[in-house]
């Protein structure tokens, strides 16, 4: 099955709709908390709200390799665009935490992070993806080499970090929270048997090439 991928000459308009239309969520929430549309609680509404977003565009970014694998659909020109949106809405969340919620004073920080551990784990996801997305960039992959997707790989241990947060952050196992444990299990199952998956393709895509090439070889007379 032949591959799509949308034109060259696209995919800059289609990227920059992408960011575009990826920070809208977060726009309409901020929208919403000036004019009294995020309930009794506005402040912890809209942090949620930017915190699920980003979870959302983390797993998104990571549906684009079995995408890719599974159905020959190539998004890898939007996956950058995606790892960067979900920066930006943990950056949000956090500095909402940070000013918003608990108004920059240490103290109650400090405190905030001993009642809820869950915190620390997504201040380490932040700390993950900082790297992450100062190197998303061309230059960045030229002067890294092999030790750039080594250093992508950490989206593994982020979206853990990212879901483990906000697992606990609700208190209970809910719907929406079971979603999202199947959906990232899902996505990291898939890394663990890609390897034999397409180990195996290349092994039918030899045999079907000798296959053609004994077919193509003349018939002795």
């Amino acid at each position: 099955m032949a591959g799509f991928s949308l034109p060259p000459r696209f995919r800059p308009a289609s990227v920059w709709a992408l960011y575009a239309i990826g920070l809208l969520p977060g726009l309409y929430a901020f929208y919403l908390g000036i004019y009294g549309g995020l309930g009794a609680d506005p402040v912890r509404e809209f942090e949620h709200r930017l915190g699920i977003w980003a979870l959302r565009f983390l797993c998104l970014g990571l549906t684009v390799t079995p995408i890719r694998d599974l159905f020959s659909v190539n998004l890898i020109a939007y996956r950058r665009a995606l790892g960067l949106l979900a920066f930006y809405y943990v950056l949000a969340h956090f500095t909402v935490y940070l000013t918003l919620d608990r108004g920059l004073v240490l103290s109650s920080i400090a405190g905030d992070i001993l009642k809820r551990p869950y915190i620390m784990l997504g201040m380490v996801g932040l700390l993950i993806l900082i790297p992450m997305a100062l190197t998303s960039n061309r230059w960045s992959i030229r002067r890294l080499g092999s030790r750039w997707n080594e250093l992508h790989k950490l989206a593994y241990p982020l979206v853990l970090a990212a879901l483990l947060h906000f697992v606990l952050s609700r208190k209970s196992l809910t719907l929406e929270p079971a979603i999202y444990i199947a959906i990232v299990a899902l996505l990291l199952g898939y890394r663990v048997i890609r390897p034999k998956l397409m180990e195996r393709r290349r092994q039918k895509k030899a045999a079907a090439m000798q296959g053609v090439g004994r077919v193509a070889q003349p018939r002795p007379n």
